[in-house]
């Protein structure tokens, strides 16, 4: 396969060489299989990111053509963790990354950096259901927990870094429903939820045009979400749809949700028309969800 880059020369799926960090975690994970089934060398990081010379080590022996960032610290089972694990929040979201980012630009190397996009919220300028998102030179302005306080903070100094792409990954959902960090699986499970309209990234879908946007040798910020929002509780109909139709499930208010978590949760729409125009074929969060997620595991003959 020939691509062009962003300087318009061409070349071959062969010349390129992956390094990613992030093998434990699961879009780390589903990269190096991403780079299987379409023929690309890869090497997974075994450097610690905050350790500058362990990630230099990886680099000279790797020589990669680019570099992916899919590690970092979200909290296990959940955000709430960072808050009572600042120090180690920031030694890999914050330091870790910088590093990375530092490096390779040192090496003149594109790095690939999954970020998030849980740094906004509904504001007057952009209220639920106006359809009108936050864009990519937008200032953050949700600072409710310190797992996006850290993610802001970076997001801001990677600008200073013409080397980096920063993608900004929402509620992320895939066609594996066994994954519990799958948005869809997380929230099927839960004793309440919500109901709020959110960007979300169906990784079948983009995933693979993160692949597509370094071989394009792209920079700069991306809000990396399907076009639109999709509630929870359409959510949860397409899976009582689809896959259990005995499935039910209960709503709770955000006042009542803030008294079973530690720190508030983000809610938003993201305008994804910069990664639209560069990328057209991509799918309305409704219509990626039904292509990549629910029709392949649809296990119910669906009414029309």
């Amino acid at each position: 396969m020939v691509v062009a880059d962003a300087n318009g020369s061409s070349s071959t799926t062969s010349s390129f060489n992956f390094l990613i960090y992030g093998r434990t975690g699961w879009i780390g994970g589903l990269l190096g299989k991403l780079c299987e089934s379409q023929g690309i060398s890869y090497t997974y990081g075994s450097g610690r990111l905050q350790d500058r010379q362990s990630i230099v080590a990886d680099i000279e022996s790797v020589k990669p053509s680019h570099v992916f960032n899919a590690a970092g610290v979200t909290g296990r089972p959940n955000v709430d963790w960072c808050e009572s694990h600042k120090v180690e929040t920031i030694r890999t979201n914050v330091a870790g990354t910088l590093t990375l980012a530092d490096i390779c630009r040192d090496k003149g190397l594109v790095l690939i950096n999954y970020a998030t996009g849980c740094i906004f919220e509904y504001d007057s300028g952009h209220t639920l259901g106006s359809g009108i998102g936050f864009k990519e030179e937008d200032t953050p302005n949700f600072t409710g927990s310190f797992y996006s306080k850290t993610k802001a903070m970076v997001e801001e100094l990677l600008k200073n870094y013409e080397n980096v792409c920063t993608l900004r990954v929402r509620m992320p959902i895939s066609s594996d429903l066994t994954n519990p960090r799958n948005f869809i699986t997380k929230i099927a499970r839960y004793e309440k939820v919500v109901d709020i309209p959110n960007s979300m990234t169906i990784l079948d879908e983009l995933l693979p045009i993160s692949i597509e946007m370094a071989k394009r040798n792209l920079t700069g910020i991306y809000n990396f979400t399907n076009p639109g929002v999709v509630s929870h509780n359409e959510i949860l109909e397409m899976y009582r749809d689809y896959i259990d139709p005995s499935f039910t499930w209960k709503n709770f208010t955000l006042e009542e949700q803030a008294k079973v978590i530690v720190a508030p949760r983000s809610n938003n729409e993201l305008d994804a028309t910069k990664l639209k125009t560069e990328f057209p074929e991509l799918m309305s969060i409704k219509e990626s969800l039904i292509k990549f997620v629910f029709e392949p595991n649809k296990k119910t003959e669906v009414k029309a």
